[in-house]
This record gives structure tokens, C-alpha cells and sequence, in this order.
């Protein structure tokens, strides 16, 4: 092989190197710059799920939803703006026991189990009738929704009819359905339907169960609650008559007994 030969074959492989060099420098920087994109792209990512996190987090809940409602739908058997005024019993019964008491309240439960069948018994025969009002504090209390929820169903079951609601709101309460105050089983509606299956007016009642599964009288509830709220009553159950607290004798809770109970009332009639 000649000089010339052996110069020309260097210095095409010369050339043919720094050829490849110049390729792979291209490639390189191409890759850093998908490098590059890639994080923008995965920060951007970031950021947005960030802020769509946040903006749900501050987004309105249902419940505060509902409560900003106008229109709101009342059950029947109600009365006053939106339908919070409750009153149930005989036209002839010259007095109204207001009982405010939150669905959740294990005291309520204890009052319910004891007392509720006493206060129907009066209801009717007339010896007075029955405001209702109901609460949903022990749901901003434990961050929960089944004093909320349960108000709701009462609200189907009122539509039905009062004596439905009577029914419905002691089989909230009783021993067998009533949770533990920490324990938010109100708030699925497959619980307060099954409870209602024990009430002969609401069991199968397909109305009833399309009202609570549907909310239809959730707006109502959160009207109901801050009625309550604006009561300036601190706790339940509590019991007035004639704008007087209704009270076992030597104590400011309300009677938890049939004995105090009917003492009190009997009280609170003659007074």
C-alpha cells in the first residue's frame, strides 16, 4: 500500500469520526432537551393537580350547597317560611311542647326511649300539642352528615304524614337503630331506609324512598337546622312551654323519667 493510500484511508476515518461525533453531540442535546420538557411538563403536572386539589378542598360541600338554596322544597304538613314551623296534634289543645332535639344526640335517644311514648300518648289525647325543631350540631361537631341526613328522612316522613313522622323519629331514637354518638350511620341513606322498614307507613313506601335517596328535602333540613340555631337554644333534648324551659324539678336538664316528665308538664300546663 502506497503513502498516498495509506494518508487518504486516515483521513477518511478522521473525517468518518468526527462525523459520528457530531451525530451523537446532536442526539445528546436532543435528549436533554426531552429531559428538560419532561420535567416542565411533570411540574406543571404537579402544580395543577395542586391547585385542583385546593380548589376542590374549597369547593362547597352538598350540604353547604343546599343551605344557599332559595327555593326550597318543604314537606307537607309544615308551615311558615320554607316550611320549618312543625307543629303536631289536635287544633283543640290549647298548648305547644317545642322539643328541639339533633337526631345523633345519644341524651335525645335516652329522653326518646324513656319519655316519647308518654308525649304521644298527650299528643293524642289532646292535652297539648308538638313543635318540632330539629338541630345538626353534632354533625359540625364530628365533621360528620347523619344529623343532617336523618333531619332529611324525618322531612320524607313528615310528607307522608305527621303520625309516619312520630313513628319514624322513635325508631331513630330506639334502642335498636340509634348509633353511638361517634358512629355517623345516619349518613347513608341505606341505614335510614332500613329503620324505616319498621314503620308500617314508610315500609315499601316508594315515594319515601325516592325522597331520601333523592334529598329531596335536604334544603329543608339545613332551614330547619339554622332555625334552631337561631333559637338560642344550647343543647337537646331540650322542652319549652310558653317560652319557659320545661325541667326535671331541682335541675335545669329536661325530665328523663315518666315520673319527672309528667310532674313537669303538668307544671308547665297549670302555670
Amino acid at each position: 500500500m502506497s503513502k498516498r493510500n495509506s494518508q487518504a484511508n486516515k483521513a477518511a476515518a478522521r473525517e468518518r469520526m468526527r462525523q459520528e461525533r457530531e451525530r451523537q453531540a446532536k442526539k445528546d442535546k436532543v435528549r436533554r432537551q426531552l429531559v428538560v420538557i419532561g420535567s416542565v411538563i411533570v411540574v406543571l403536572a404537579v402544580a395543577g393537580g395542586v391547585g385542583y386539589g385546593i380548589m376542590q378542598a374549597n369547593k362547597p360541600g352538598h350540604w353547604e350547597s343546599v343551605a344557599k338554596e332559595s327555593n326550597v322544597t318543604a314537606p307537607k304538613n309544615t308551615d311558615g317560611k320554607n316550611g320549618t314551623t312543625v307543629v303536631i296534634g289536635k287544633d283543640s289543645a290549647k298548648k305547644t311542647l317545642e322539643l328541639y332535639e339533633d337526631s345523633r344526640c345519644p341524651v335525645c335517644a335516652t329522653f326518646e326511649q324513656a319519655v316519647g311514648e308518654t308525649v304521644d300518648k298527650d299528643v293524642d289525647a289532646g292535652k297539648y300539642k308538638i313543635k318540632y325543631v330539629g338541630a345538626t350540631f353534632i354533625d359540625n361537631a364530628t365533621n360528620g352528615e347523619g344529623s343532617k341526613n336523618a333531619l332529611s328522612a324525618l322531612g320524607a316522613a313528615l310528607n307522608v304524614s305527621p303520625d309516619a313522622f312520630l313513628a319514624y323519629k322513635s325508631a331513630l331514637y330506639s334502642a335498636e337503630f340509634h348509633p353511638e354518638e361517634n358512629d355517623d350511620k345516619f349518613a347513608k341513606d341505606s341505614y335510614l331506609l332500613e329503620v324505616a322498614d319498621s314503620v308500617p307507613a314508610l315500609k315499601s313506601n316508594a315515594e319515601f324512598k325516592k325522597n331520601v335517596e333523592n334529598g329531596t328535602f335536604d334544603a329543608w333540613a339545613m332551614k330547619m337546622s339554622e332555625t334552631f340555631d337561631k333559637s338560642g337554644v344550647q343543647g337537646t333534648p331540650t322542652l319549652m312551654m310558653d317560652g319557659k324551659k320545661v325541667t326535671a324539678e331541682g335541675s335545669d336538664n329536661a325530665p328523663m323519667t315518666v315520673e319527672q316528665f309528667t310532674t313537669a308538664i303538668d307544671k308547665a300546663l297549670t302555670g
